[in-house]
């Protein structure tokens, strides 16, 4: 960052009085301009034990499957933010069920969160954002071609989860390795 969205003047990095790392700080206008994590929100549609995934058309990862998600908007609830970007992604209507996976993403300062949901129909298409779509069960989920870790960890955890008859919520952190 170097000018201040406020007011347009040149920024400094400092740490603020009372703060404890450096922020951008404007000294023209006195705001501190805070740089936080970004929330990822999205959904895990069931139907009879599959899941629906869609096929990225967009970077990063274009061509690769994942579970219907995207960025938080301003304003929005993450239960409002999983439904928008399950209809957007994957044209689907879902009863969106409780948290699932929250996974810290610190490399790229990203925080992803997961709800279970159920598929309220199989009347589902790809969106601007999504090649394809496929209803998949735990042996035709394409493994090698998940484009994120925190999708692949969350997959993972649901069919286990599904497996031992109790569904839990999962809380990790990606680190980088």
């Amino acid at each position: 960052m170097k000018f201040c969205s406020n007011c347009g003047a040149p920024v400094v990095r400092r740490i603020p009085p009372g703060d404890t790392l450096p922020r951008f700080v404007c000294d023209a206008c006195g705001i501190v301009h805070y740089q936080n994590p970004l929330v990822v929100v999205g959904s895990i549609p069931e139907h009879e034990g599959r899941i629906l995934l869609c096929r990225r058309a967009i970077e990063p990862r274009y061509g690769y499957w994942t579970l219907p998600a995207g960025f938080l908007e301003n304003g929005e609830t993450v239960a409002a933010g999983a439904v928008r970007e399950t209809t957007e992604e994957a044209g689907a209507s879902i009863e969106l069920g409780q948290p699932f996976s929250l996974v810290s993403v610190p490399r790229v300062n990203q925080v992803h969160l997961f709800f279970r949901a159920r598929l309220q129909h199989l009347d589902f298409k790809p969106g601007e954002e999504t090649l394809e779509v496929a209803l998949c069960d735990e042996a035709s989920i394409p493994w090698k071609d998940i484009a994120f870790r925190t999708v692949a960890l969350t997959l993972r955890h649901w069919f286990a989860d599904r497996k031992a008859g109790r569904f839990t919520f999962h809380a990790e952190d990606l680190l980088p390795g």
